[in-house]
């Protein structure tokens, strides 16, 4: 089951989800701000996608600009920067899907086509 972590008020998840429905693609929602990914969890998605870690940052939002995190993710250990993702849902680029075997950050839809049909 693909676990689609999003945030109800963002137009882009909006989209992502309206597109999941359409192409008759099951999905369990988790509203990222309540229930964030652990870092477990983000260790395992980060491994998974073979993308670097900083990918997974939503370096659009307020709170990734308050807290200076664009030189905190050059020089910080995995771990820690794991720890801080998971510290907060609004840090973590979304909508962000995974099943076991993909994982998928912000919406491309040429990209989702390609990895969920």
């Amino acid at each position: 089951m693909i676990k689609f972590y999003g945030y109800s008020k963002c137009s882009t998840v909006k989209k992502a989800k309206k597109w999941l429905n359409e192409n008759n693609i099951s999905f369990e929602e988790i509203e990222i701000t309540e229930n964030p990914p652990t870092k477990e969890e983000l260790k395992k998605m980060y491994k998974v996608s073979g993308l670097e870690l900083k990918k997974f940052f939503n370096t659009s939002g307020v709170k990734y600009r308050e807290l200076g995190l664009k030189d905190i993710v050059k020089t910080e250990s995995e771990d820690k920067l794991l720890e801080i993702l998971s510290s907060d849902g609004m840090l973590i680029k979304r909508p962000l899907v995974y099943d076991d075997k993909n994982v998928l950050l912000g919406f491309k839809e040429e990209e989702w086509k390609n990895t969920l049909l």
